[in-house]
Parts: C-alpha cells; structure tokens; sequence
C-alpha cells in the first residue's frame, strides 16, 4: 500500500515484476492494489466499527493487511474463508502477534455486505447527505461538497460522479493526426473508435506501452477530454497569423505532442515551457519529429526570455497545475492525499499561468485555459480573477462549439466542464478567451 509515498499507478508495474507476478496473478494484485485505494474511506469505516478502534491506532502494516481482506470480503468474489485465512497468512508474516485480533475483525466484517455495513454506518441522506454520499462511495467530505457544488447541487448526479470514480477506467489511446488513422489504430490494438474525439482509441486490455504505433511515437496514451480541449485551442477560428503556438505547462507532454502533429499538418510551430528538467525531458520524448520547440523555464516568466516574448503566439494552451480532482478514478489515492489547504497556493499559480498567458499572446490570440478539476475555485474563480487582472481586454469565446457536435451535457457556456459520467472522460474544464 505504500512505496516512496508516490502514486499507484507509476510504482505498482515495478513491484509486480519484482515479485514475479504476471497474468492473471498480476491482474488481481493491481484490482486489489486499486480497489482498495478507491474504497479507503468506506473500508476505514467498517474495519473501526469491526475492531473497535480508529483505525489510525493500527500498526500500518497490520492496518494495510485488513484493508485488503476488507476489499476482498467485501468487494470480490474471494470466498470469505479464503480472503480471511490469507488476511491472517499476511499479518502473521509482518506482525505475528496480531494474528488473533486480525481474525476477529475480519470474522466481523464478514458478518455483513457492503451495502449493510453503509446502512449501519453512513449518516441519513435527509439530514447529512454530504456526510452519507461520503461514506457509502469511498470520498472526502470536501471532495463530494466540491463536485455537488459544480454539478448545481444536485445530489442525484453527485452520486452517479461518485459511483463512476470508482469504476476502473477504460485506458484512452491518442491517435496523432498525419500520423496514424484512429480506424487503423483501433483495428491494430482489437479497440474502438472515441466516442468525441476524432481522435480517441479506446484500448480492450494489455500493456499500451508495448502497443507498435505507441513505441514510435504515432499514438500515445490520453484521455479523451485531455484530446479535446487540446483540439478545441487548434480548431478555434483565428483572425491573422496562425503559426506560433505555445504550450505554457507543457510537462509530460500529452497535450504537446497532439499539438505538435496537428502543428505539423498546418505549417505552425509549437514552443513548449516546462519547469521541471525531469518532465522538460519527458515533453522532448513526447514530441521527437515534431515541430515542437522544448525550453525549459517557468511559464510565469513570459518576456524574461526572448524566445517566449510579450504578444507573440497566435494560440496559447494552459494547462495548469490543479488538485487532480477530475482525474480520481485513474489516481484514487490522490483523494485522500490532497487537502482543502492546498488550493490557495495551486489556484494563486493558476492565475499567474493564465495572466503570463494573456501577456504571450497577440491581440486577437486565443488562450485556453485547462484544469482537470471541476472544483469551482480552480476553474470560475480563477479564470474570471486572472482575466480581471490581466490589464488587457480579454472575451470569453463560447466554448461548446469548439467540441464535436452532439456532445450532451456541455451547460450553458461559455465555459465548458466534461464529466466521467456524463462523457466518460476526465472531469476536464476548458475556458477559451481572446485577448482584445
């Protein structure tokens, strides 16, 4: 459950091959592995009531062991004597002493189901639903306030956003245009077509990283709302030039590289800003044979260099550093990592981005502001503080036209906000302004 406090997703492949599991042993590791990260809250819950006490009063490895016999019982098809005699089998081999109590508990928690053990539990929907959405579907009380907030308050779909974040999501597949047809993709790897953007791969199974089209840089791996708020910047018409386009937070370098190919299709040229060397490096890798310039620099620097000066880019993309908050069911530790605390540094930094942006780009430029969160401070709050701030005249350019046609559920502009419920794609928040 815990390596080098870095995220699931970027440390279990290693472990898994460390251990020598492969196949289906692998397969059930990682739906344990990720299982249990996104029923956390829920499974604390029930292992307190179980044992009697908190849960933080658990030695961690014996804390760890129960939460995964917990998920087992509880969320598997694991029968119940096999889950608890393993449970038992991995306390004795990292605390021997608590064997017995380890077998209490989960004889307890095997007394009731999931949805039993929430209707023991959870608070009443009449009078706290934030407090029983919270706990029957595994969020902070925070989180779930936040997305009722930016769903209208209606608690109805905060519960179908909730139910969707914990569902494994489907692995999405970035078809580079002039590169390699999504049809042809699809066909290559047994996937389909995107629903929305031309040019989504949706991948069956298997290990993208070994996909042929992916290894030479003709497909990545990326959402499907990361793939179209990148388009809706390229596709957006534009008065005058067309040719300089920046990426300002450029790091890893998903949204780079498929600017970078439709670039290459239109002549243009694409500047790249990362201030991390590590991932500036990763960009460079995203966008080889591209016409993508990499610099290494803060993107809140704009002018201090003069290959990024002052109403020079005809399109600027912003990808701003956020909580990840629409991204919890690809990361659903990052729910119990993040904290209400850490907006005001994060949204402070996006207003600078989005200011150094409306600084880069030229009069008549568009910019493109993108979080993958739909906390409302990270996304109204923000874009409308930054374009009060800016001290240039900026638009609001009507985002939902910008998206394919017969997308549901875009809202009433101009800005937009996708929804893995509604779109089956990351919560991605898309503003488009043109600087006047």
């Amino acid at each position: 459950m815990h390596r080098d406090d870095a995220f699931a997703n970027l440390v279990l492949p290693t472990i898994l091959r460390e251990e020598g599991l492969f196949g289906r042993d692998a397969a059930f590791a990682t739906e344990l592995t990720y299982g249990t990260l996104r029923n956390l809250g829920t499974l604390d819950a029930i292992l307190t009531d179980a044992a009697g006490r908190d849960v933080a009063r658990i030695d961690p490895p014996v804390r760890d062991a129960l939460r995964l016999g917990a998920y087992q019982l509880l969320h598997t098809r694991v029968p119940a004597h096999a889950a608890v005699s393993s449970t038992v089998d991995l306390v004795r081999s990292v605390a021997p002493g608590a064997t017995g109590f380890a077998n209490a508990v989960l004889r307890e928690v095997s007394s009731r189901d999931a949805d039993a053990w929430v209707a023991k539990l959870a608070p009443p929907m009449e009078t706290d639903p934030v407090g029983h959405l919270a706990l029957a579907y595994s969020h902070p009380q925070w989180i779930v306030r936040a997305f009722s907030e930016a769903l209208g308050g209606d608690l109805g779909e905060t519960a179908r956003l909730l139910i969707e974040d914990n569902e494994r999501p489907p692995v999405h597949l970035c078809a580079r245009p002039g590169l390699i047809d999504p049809i042809e993709l699809a066909d290559q790897v047994g996937g389909a077509p995107g629903a929305f953007s031309p040019y989504a791969v949706y991948l069956p199974g298997g290990a993208p990283g070994d996909i042929p089209a992916v290894v030479d840089g003709r497909a990545h791996v990326q959402d499907e709302g990361s793939q179209l708020v990148a388009a809706a910047l390229a596709d957006a018409p534009l008065d005058g030039p067309d040719g300089r386009w920046l990426d300002l937070c450029a790091g890893p370098g998903g949204k780079a590289g498929l600017l970078g190919a439709l670039a290459a299709q239109r002549g243009a040229r694409v500047t790249a800003v990362e201030v991390a060397e590590h991932r500036a490096r990763l960009v460079s890798l995203a966008t080889r044979d591209l016409p993508v310039a990499v610099l290494t620099m803060d993107g809140r620097e704009v002018g201090s260099d003069p290959k990024v000066p002052e109403q020079h880019f005809d399109r600027v993309l912003v990808d701003a550093p956020c909580t990840g908050l629409g991204s919890l069911r690809r990361r659903p530790e990052s729910r119990w990592r993040r904290q209400p605390s850490d907006l005001p540094p994060l949204t402070r930094l996006q207003r600078e981005l989005l200011g150094a942006a409306l600084r880069a780009v030229r009069p008549g430029g568009l910019v493109a502001y993108v979080t993958c969160s739909p906390h409302t401070v990270e996304t109204h709050v923000t874009v409308t503080e930054a374009a009060r701030r800016s001290g240039v005249p900026v638009d609001f350019v009507d985002a939902r036209p910008l998206l394919p046609a017969g997308m549901p559920g875009l809202g009433d502009g101009p800005t937009v906000q996708l929804w893995p419920h509604r779109h089956g794609t990351d919560a991605m928040f898309l503003a488009v302004l043109r600087r006047g």
